[in-house]
């Protein structure tokens, strides 16, 4: 057996994480936009007038739903940049190994 290790090995276990994490985010973003989706359908098939109360409940919603975008949106982004700082880490040992071999 040969005592070879790839030399990109812990860029990916690095790698690794950081895309399920992402994947499970992109996930529970899903599963939010479907439950207010999933509102507003059940808030329109009861006519679909708000008033009042309910009025105001629903711009808060959609307020903080808005705000958690932006915040998601974020994360999103910082993961992105450390996908593609790992990403050119990975390129770096492929090429340095290539060019050793």
């Amino acid at each position: 057996m040969s005592s070879y290790e790839r030399p990109d090995r812990a860029a990916l276990e690095r790698l690794e994480p950081l895309a399920r994490k992402l994947a499970e985010e992109v996930a529970a973003w899903r599963k939010r936009a479907a439950r207010a989706e999933s509102e507003l359908s059940d808030m329109k098939g009861c006519g679909g007038q708000l008033a009042g109360p309910e009025l105001l409940e629903v711009r808060q919603r959609i307020a903080d739903l808005e705000s958690e975008n932006q915040d998601l949106r974020r994360r999103i982004a910082g993961a992105r940049d450390q996908l593609g700082i790992l990403r050119s880490r990975l390129v770096f040992l492929e090429s340095r190994d290539a060019g050793a071999a």
